[in-house]
């Protein structure tokens, strides 16, 4: 997997009693490419990293995209609420 680190727009769904968000889907752009809609298929592993202070909730899931599955990593950070395409 190579590490990107790219903001992306997610979709998320929240759970009634508070918690971490559930990612649905994002909208990313890699180099020069057009933006590409991803569906999140599935949630392999969640876990919530510790960095400088800054809690992270860390997402490992799996899409098809452009007709292979791929498995790679989001970050929620709960400081800023943003999403972060960390690798794939």
């Amino acid at each position: 997997m190579k590490v990107y680190d790219l903001p992306i727009e997610m979709i998320s769904i929240s759970n009634i009693k508070g918690g971490f968000p559930k990612p649905i889907r994002f909208r990313m752009q890699l180099n020069d490419e057009p933006m590409q809609v991803i569906k999140i298929d599935k949630i392999k592993v969640t876990n919530i990293i510790k960095t400088c202070g800054i809690v992270n909730q860390v997402y490992t899931c799996t899409s098809v995209i452009n007709q292979t599955e791929k498995i790679y990593v989001l970050r929620f950070n709960t400081a800023s609420c943003a999403w972060v395409l960390y690798k794939i």
